[in-house]
């Protein structure tokens, strides 16, 4: 489950901006439908980060999972944003367990869009609390596409291209690299 929930957390990561402009362009590449995440990746100069993450993680033969996901895809800026010397730790052999605990963090199971959040949201008198696949639990709140993601540490993510409508789930695009306890 944790590599298909990774593999959605790539293409939520590659799919938010194409989408959001109506055609399958990221990083000044086109987006084949006829080839895999990881073939689109390597063409797209504004996911390096997060090509070099998945190498790290060994994920890169990770079949397609059927899903339904939810991905709060962080990105690129968001993992630039993290402290100076994170994101080379995190890519190092010896650090790899701890890449894919922050990877699955941002993966709910399930199809989360916005009505369905707004919906949760209220049942939970402002908060939607969702169980990630990592094991830990994101708290959602606000409405619509104004949307916030909160993690365990109390860092807050902004939605920034929500209800990006994949055939495994829904992506939603944030500012922030969320992190677990």
């Amino acid at each position: 489950m944790r590599k298909l929930a990774l593999l959605a957390l790539l293409t939520a990561l590659l799919s938010g901006a194409a989408f959001a402009a109506g055609e399958p362009m990221v990083g000044g590449a086109a987006m084949y439908p006829n080839k895999n995440i990881v073939e689109n990746a390597i063409n797209s100069k504004d996911h390096t980060t997060l090509v070099a993450a998945v190498k790290a993680g060994g994920l890169v033969d990770t079949p397609e999972g059927k899903g339904p996901f939810t991905v709060f895809a962080p990105t690129n800026e968001a993992f630039a944003a993290l402290p100076a010397g994170t994101v080379d730790t995190l890519l190092k052999p010896e650090n790899k367990k701890t890449l894919d605990k922050i990877l699955t963090y941002h993966v709910v199971p399930g199809r989360l869009d916005t009505a369905t959040l707004d919906a949760d949201i209220k049942k939970g008198d402002g908060n939607a609390m969702l169980k990630t696949v990592q094991g830990d639990t994101l708290t959602i709140a606000g409405s619509g596409k104004d949307l916030t993601v909160t993690d365990e540490k109390g860092n807050t993510a902004d939605v920034t291209i929500a209800d990006v409508m994949q055939s495994n789930g829904v992506i939603m695009v944030v500012n922030k690299v969320l992190m677990p306890n």
